[in-house]
């Protein structure tokens, strides 16, 4: 009998170091936002198993780490969430009467609590929100400055985006915008700030620093993301409606070429691998993510994710990807190297964004 308990106790010990030592060498969290749930689910790197969660607060949308890896800081949103449009055959969104690109506010028939609108602060070594900054009504998405000191943010049923102080928690500067921004990026080299607006496909460019709007383009509607190459000034742009990919010059800031992406895509999320080679796209209704060439532009994959895949991430390593899939509830991981859908984590209700952070950073 003693025998056997020994055996199962160096058993569980031996799990127990294989899984600290996939979760040393993966080095990284995956951060998720649970729009409906009002929580954060966290899922270690290595094991792929969720490790914690934490509420936050109402309707957490977009999530992003500091640089510094310390501070997790997500949005919330006191109106209440709407069922996404129908859609025309053309792949147009359907609004009801009241809610269209010539109204004033969004959500001007439904009450909302703006008392829960802000940016929440968490800390990761105690997972604990530690405090919520105003930074204006509705956020959705948002950026952080390359320093980590200021936060740029889309404030949705207002038209506006808001240039936050993360140290004095104070809003500096207002842009007016178009109607529903939502995307926010900033340049790699901080310069400038790109703002995405839904309704009527406006991009609004905005100089980094004297907060002045230097360039205003427009892509296909519903423009939903933005993401940038690091070894080059372009970038990419999703139109949902249309199903397309939009390549930005950014040194002319101009479209220079326009992706049709595959049949029943409607693009949510981009991003651009660490080396600069491959750009992933979700494609929301049609539960995928497109894969394409990052210099050609070509189209490499489509692969099968969950149901209305949204926010998507990178390793720091890029060997593997995740996505958010609000209706089913879940996490996709994806081997990048195999190029299909390796595991499914359940993480709270209605996943919307996620952001990587260094384990180093938190608890281990």
């Amino acid at each position: 009998m003693n025998r056997l308990r020994l055996l199962a106790a160096a058993a569980l010990i031996g799990a127990a170091l294989t899984s600290q030592l996939a979760s040393a060498a993966a080095g990284y969290q995956v951060w998720v936002s649970d729009e409906k749930s009002g929580e954060v689910t966290i899922i270690d790197g290595g094991s792929l198993k969720v490790v914690g969660s934490l509420p936050v607060g109402k309707r957490p949308r977009g999530i992003h780490a500091s640089p510094d890896g310390r501070t997790v800081y997500v949005a919330l949103s006191g109106t209440p969430i709407e069922a996404p449009p129908e859609l025309d055959a053309s792949g147009n969104p359907v609004f009801k009467k009241g809610h269209g690109k010539d109204d004033d506010d969004d959500d001007d028939n439904v009450v909302s609590d703006k008392s829960a609108d802000g940016i929440g602060v968490i800390s990761v070594a105690d997972r604990k929100v530690t405090g919520k900054i105003k930074v204006g009504s509705d956020p959705e998405e948002f950026t952080l400055s390359p320093d980590g000191r200021k936060i740029y943010v889309s404030n949705e049923d207002v038209k506006t985006a808001s240039i936050v102080d993360i140290a004095s928690a104070k809003v500096e500067h207002i842009i007016l915008v178009g109607q529903e921004p939502e995307g926010v990026a900033v340049t790699p080299d901080g310069k400038l700030i790109y703002i995405t607006c839904e309704t009527g496909g406006d991009i609004l460019v905005v100089d980094a620093h004297s907060y002045k709007t230097v360039a205003h383009f427009n892509v296909p509607p519903r423009p939903r993301s933005v993401d940038f190459r690091t070894d080059a000034p372009v970038g990419f742009i999703p139109s949902e409606s249309a199903g397309l990919l939009n390549v930005i010059d950014t040194s002319a800031q101009k479209v220079t070429n326009t992706i049709t992406l595959p049949k029943g895509s409607r693009p949510m999320r981009v991003r651009v691998s660490p080396d600069n080679a491959k750009v992933y796209v979700s494609d929301g209704r049609g539960g995928t993510v497109t894969v394409l060439d990052a210099h050609s532009f070509a189209i490499q994959n489509t692969i099968p994710v969950g149901k209305r895949p949204w926010g998507i991430v990178l390793s720091p390593d890029g060997k593997f990807l995740f996505s958010a899939n609000g209706p089913s509830n879940d996490v996709s991981v994806v081997d990048v190297a195999q190029g299909k859908e390796i595991a499914r984590i359940k993480a709270g209700e209605s996943p919307w964004g996620v952001t990587i952070v260094p384990t180093t950073a938190g608890p281990q």
